[in-house]
This record gives structure tokens, C-alpha cells and sequence, in this order.
């Protein structure tokens, strides 16, 4: 079994269903499987950041404090659970007007790795865009493509960058890689 420095995970459509830009805390709501596969994969890391592009805020469709309040309960949740989590690391970009912390650019994670002296190349990526897959991929780390969310849509329009791992969920990539 591998053991990873940092998982990072994308939000919508990895840990809970995406339905589209969530701006209120009423419509977010984890898949039943997250918490259980966070506990599995927390022994073989040192901690989880996730790092997820909202630009629902860019766009002026999700108000800043919702957007807080979510990652609040996102903490909360954790740490309920006793589950690490580092931080959550946000990109409110438009993507007319993205910056270098928008995947599928490296910024959040770069950040994260000074923030919490990370080795980025010791280090997965899970998610269910491909922009998830190329920025790990651009880091070196090992990429899980999820099958929930756009995961499905992502895996028939991958080009030249292919992830580590194909799973149908977070709970199925937890039980491959920390059994």
C-alpha cells in the first residue's frame, strides 16, 4: 500500500453531487460514501486539502458568505470525524479571466505546499474534471479520476493527460489504494 504525503481532493462531484453552482449550505450535501472513504484514505496520508473551483462567485451567482458557510460545515465535518483536513483552498475566477490558482493551473496547490511544507510529488490528486486529472498531472502526483459528477463525460473526453486511476466513486478508489 502507498503511502501519500497529501490527498488532495476537488469538491463538487468527488465529495457531493455537483447540481451546478451550490450557493447555499440547504443544497450541499455529501454523497453517503464520502466520510467513510475519507476515514479509509486518511491512514495512508498525512492529510487531506481540498482545492475547488468556484466560479459561481466570479460569475456573481454564489455570495461569498454562503460559499464560507459551506466550507464551514465542510470543517466541521471533518473534524467530527476525525478526519485531517489542512484546508480548503478556493478559486473564485472566472474562467474568462482565470488565474494561475484556476485548475487546471497549479496556483491552490503550490500555495498549499508552502502553507503546509507539502510534497507535492508524494501526493494524489482525486477528482472528476480533467482539470483536476492535468494539474496533479502538471505536478507530478499520482491523479484518480472519479466516476460521480462530470467523471464519466471526463473520461470520454480525456486528451493527452490520463489519470493513475479510473474508480466509480471515492469509496471504491478508498478500498483499492488503502486496503
Amino acid at each position: 500500500m502507498k503511502k501519500y504525503d497529501t490527498i488532495f481532493l476537488d469538491r463538487d462531484g468527488t465529495l457531493n453531487p455537483d447540481s451546478g453552482y451550490i450557493n447555499d449550505l440547504n443544497h450541499f450535501k455529501f454523497y453517503p460514501f464520502t466520510l467513510d472513504a475519507l476515514k479509509k484514505l486518511s491512514k495512508i496520508c498525512n492529510g487531506f486539502c481540498i482545492v475547488t473551483n468556484q466560479s459561481g462567485i466570479g460569475r456573481g451567482l454564489i455570495k461569498q458568505e454562503k460559499l464560507d458557510e459551506i466550507h464551514n460545515y465542510i470543517r466541521s465535518e471533518f473534524k467530527k470525524h476525525q478526519i485531517k483536513l489542512f484546508d480548503i483552498y478556493v478559486c473564485p475566477d472566472h474562467p474568462d479571466h482565470a488565474t494561475t490558482n484556476r485548475k487546471p493551473e497549479t496556483g491552490m496547490f503550490e500555495d498549499a505546499s508552502i502553507e503546509y511544507k507539502i510534497d507535492l510529488k508524494s501526493s494524489l490528486m482525486i477528482g472528476d474534471a480533467g482539470s483536476d486529472i492535468e494539474a496533479g498531472a502538471k505536478l507530478e502526483m499520482d491523479t484518480m479520476l472519479v466516476l460521480t459528477g462530470k467523471g464519466p463525460e471526463t473520461l470520454q473526453n480525456l486528451n493527452n493527460v490520463k489519470p493513475s486511476i479510473v474508480v466509480e466513486n471515492l469509496q471504491v478508489g478508498a478500498e483499492l489504494i488503502a486496503s
